[in-house]
């Protein structure tokens, strides 16, 4: 029975998710819970925001046969030359890997969070300027453990079709991106396509 478990897990394992911080840790903790993914979602998997210790966990994961979801801001990068090229060699040796998922976004995660209440195609250059935006919609909005343990800030996220609009919205994003125009984007939403595929 044990051997029959752990061929099953090769063959299909559980997405992993590696973030740069506790915002991400929390987000996917609560869609663990609120959308019955399956997910491993564990805290030594989250914490310094830069592309080497990234690159640190995905290779952990990658040496259990494990699917790597990789969740992180691109913002960093923007400012800083060694994390810009930390990324690209980051990118470049993930490119082809199908067990890897690269999930950024610009400027940060709180661009996605956006995505759930408006289609948003102007470009953001901090974090702080998403996060003005963004409560807007979540008045309470806050990057600090207290708030980000709730769960109701993510139930919102996920109610009256916001996540298929994120999705949506997401997407037009990436083409913007891909025709070389100057706008913000948010690739988690492939996480949360792979996730939905993928329901316990």
């Amino acid at each position: 029975m044990a051997r029959k478990q752990a061929q099953k897990q090769l063959k299909d394992p559980t997405p992993t998710i590696i973030g740069a911080g506790i915002t991400e840790q929390w987000y996917f903790k609560h869609l663990q819970t609120l959308r019955k993914y399956r997910v491993k979602v564990r805290p030594r998997y989250f914490g310094r925001e830069n592309a080497f210790e990234l690159v640190k966990r995905v290779d952990d994961v990658l040496k259990d046969q494990g699917l790597a979801i990789v969740v992180f801001d691109a913002d960093v990068s923007q400012r800083n030359d060694q994390e810009r090229q930390l990324v690209e060699r980051m990118k470049s040796k993930y490119a082809n890997n199908k067990a890897v998922l690269l999930c950024d976004s610009l400027p940060s995660i709180e661009y996605w969070f956006l995505l759930h209440y408006k289609d948003v195609g102007r470009p953001f250059y901090t974090c702080d300027e998403v996060v003005r935006e963004l409560k807007k919609h979540i008045t309470q909005f806050d990057k600090n453990e207290k708030f980000l343990k709730d769960t109701d800030w993510v139930k919102q996220l996920c109610k009256n079709g916001c996540l298929t609009q994120a999705i949506d919205r997401a997407k037009l994003q990436e083409e913007k991106v891909q025709k070389g125009q100057d706008v913000s984007y948010s690739r988690v939403y492939k996480a949360l396509e792979l996730l939905e595929k993928r329901k316990t």
